[in-house]
C-alpha cells in the first residue's frame, strides 16, 4: 500500500499529540485581543477570533490533562520524575482552572455589551481589555511553566508516552515532540 495512516494511539499515548494545541492556541489569542483594540471598526472580528482561540485552547486543556494523567500512570518512576511529574500535574490543573475562568471572563467582556445593549465608551473598553490582558499574562505564565515542566519530563528525564508501532500496532516509547 502506497499510503496509510499510522495507527491512532491509545488514550494514554495521546498526550504528546494534543498537548501542543492549548499551548499554541492560548498563547496566540492575546495577539488577537490587541488587534481587536487597535483595528477600528473591524476590531470586533478580532475579538471574536480571540474568544474562539480561547475556547478551542481551553477545550484542548480538558483533553490534555486526562491524557497526561493516563500517560503519567505508565511512566517509569524515579524520585526526580515523581517530583517533576507532580509539579507538572499541579500546574496543568491550575492552567485548566485559570483558562476556564479567563475564557468565561473574556466571553462576558465580548458579549456583555451586546446582551446589555449598551456599549462602553472607548476609554472604559480599553481599560477593561488591558486589565484582562494583564490577568491573561499571568495565565500565560502558568501555561508556559506547565509546558516547561512537561518538556523537562521528556527532554531532561527521558519520560515518554507509549504509542503503537506503525508497523505492528505494538506500543513503543515515543518522544512527546515527534
Amino acid at each position: 500500500m502506497l499510503f496509510s495512516l499510522p495507527p491512532l494511539p491509545t488514550w494514554d499515548g495521546l498526550h504528546p499529540l494534543v498537548t501542543h494545541f492549548p499551548i499554541a492556541l492560548l498563547l496566540v489569542a492575546p495577539l488577537f485581543v490587541v488587534l481587536g483594540l487597535v483595528r477600528r471598526p473591524s476590531g470586533r472580528a478580532f475579538l471574536l477570533a480571540a474568544l474562539l482561540l480561547m475556547v478551542l485552547g481551553t477545550t484542548a486543556i480538558f483533553v490534555a490533562v486526562p491524557t497526561g494523567e493516563a500517560a503519567g500512570r505508565l511512566a517509569e518512576r524515579t524520585p526526580l520524575v515523581n517530583q517533576v511529574l507532580e509539579r507538572h500535574e499541579e500546574l496543568a490543573e491550575a492552567t485548566r482552572v485559570l483558562f476556564t475562568a479567563l475564557t468565561a471572563i473574556f466571553a462576558v467582556i465580548v458579549f456583555g455589551p451586546v446582551v446589555l445593549k449598551k456599549e462602553l465608551e472607548r476609554r472604559s473598553t480599553l481599560a477593561l481589555h488591558v486589565a484582562f490582558l494583564i490577568l491573561y499574562g499571568a495565565g500565560a505564565a502558568v501555561l508556559t511553566n506547565t509546558a516547561h515542566q512537561g518538556g523537562q519530563l521528556v527532554h531532561a528525564l527521558g519520560v515518554h508516552a507509549l504509542t503503537p508501532s506503525p508497523e505492528i500496532g505494538v506500543p513503543i516509547a515515543a518522544n512527546a515532540d515527534h
